[in-house]
């Protein structure tokens, strides 16, 4: 099983931010730091995976504060479902905040297969990440949901008081209720001992840094893949299902500029899901033509409607969203597609897959 631990590790809109000096990696980022000011130490889990190197990025890039310090870890660093290696990267790195990303992850046929795998081993690493926050008084922990968490038989469009209203859909119900613990362990930290923990939950997010793998990434990221190859080799290119079921996608720099604010700004403990509105999903055949077309793929699009589709739609609300951040302005789906499909083909030779 080693294979699958893999650890990926109100009223306002997002404040100006200084400039951030970074390293790169797990290694201690150092930080301009204004005489008298005591920094924030922001430990984030899953460091090295899709979202945290948009973080990374974003911070880097001049969102971050001269008052915070940075520091990105990944399972190189510490076995998040050992108790004690998870205690021992606390005690390292002694963190105010924590951004909790780490996951073991995988698309619709990696889900389908390994539903205990993902259930048990998600389970460990939440309870492990929440509960040395506590013992080290952290001041807040975000952690990132998924909107799979959702009831399988609901009405549309979900939000964020619908989670446990029902048992969510059978491919990955494993991972889904692993999700969901961490935010009945949430509520649980501020009734027992007034922690500030909440959590987000993004609709589907893609990006540089995500992984690639055809058979075990996820929808957006595996079509790119595939569009390369088929690209690459003169093919047709294949998507597995009927191309109907529909998907609200969020870039992840969008994304980690969002985090930012949730980190700094959301103080409630209830969640809060960060997306595109619903006027902008889309189906998986409108996703793998904006692929195909920012990959200049000219050959034959084929749907094996032999593959499951899985869930047909998980329409979630941004209302909530849009009440703190009415001005957030989202990158357009096809400049993100396009700024993903260069970067694949700019790094294929590191890229996860």
């Amino acid at each position: 099983m080693a294979s699958l631990m893999t650890l990926l590790l109100d009223n306002c809109c997002l404040p100006k931010m200084g400039t951030a000096l970074l390293s790169s990696g797990s290694e201690f980022v150092a930080m301009a730091e204004p005489a008298g000011t005591k920094p924030k130490r922001i430990l984030v889990t899953g460091g090295t995976g899709l979202v945290g190197r948009g973080i990374e990025k974003v911070v880097a890039d001049g969102e971050g504060r001269p008052d915070e310090e940075w520091i990105f870890v990944c399972s190189k660093d510490a076995d998040l479902t050992n108790a004690a290696e998870t205690r021992a990267l606390y005690e390292k790195h002694r963190p105010t905040h924590v951004i909790h990303l780490a996951a073991l992850v995988g698309g619709l046929f990696k889900n389908i297969k390994y539903n205990l795998d993902f259930w048990r081993r998600n389970v460990h690493i939440n309870d492990n990440v929440l509960h040395s926050a506590y013992e080290f008084g952290v001041q807040k922990v975000v952690s990132c949901l998924s909107t799979c968490i959702f009831p399988d038989k609901t009405t549309y469009p979900i939000d964020e008081s619908m989670i446990h209203n029902g048992p969510p859909h059978s491919s990955n119900f494993g991972y889904s209720y692993a999700k969901r613990m961490i935010d009945v362990q949430n509520r649980g930290y501020f009734e027992q001992h007034g922690c500030r923990f909440t959590a987000v939950i993004p609709t589907n997010v893609f990006g540089p840094h995500d992984n690639y793998n055809i058979e075990d990434g996820h929808v957006l990221p595996g079509l790119i893949h595939k569009v390369y190859l088929a690209k690459k080799n003169g093919t047709a290119l294949t998507v597995w299902g009927t191309g109907k079921p529909r998907r609200q996608f969020i870039y992840s720099l969008d994304l980690a500029r969002l985090f930012l604010w949730v980190l700094r700004e959301y103080d409630e403990v209830e969640p809060i899901i960060l997306s595109v509105g619903e006027e902008d999903e889309v189906s998986i055949r409108e996703a793998a033509e904006n692929v195909v077309e920012a990959m200049d793929f000219k050959g034959e699009l084929i749907f094996d409607t032999t593959k499951s589709d899985g869930q047909f739609k998980k329409t979630a609300s941004n209302g909530k969203l849009r009440r703190c951040l009415p001005d957030f302005q989202f990158t357009p789906f096809k400049q993100a597609v396009k700024e993903t499909c260069d970067w694949f083909n700019a790094h294929y030779d590191i890229a996860r897959k």
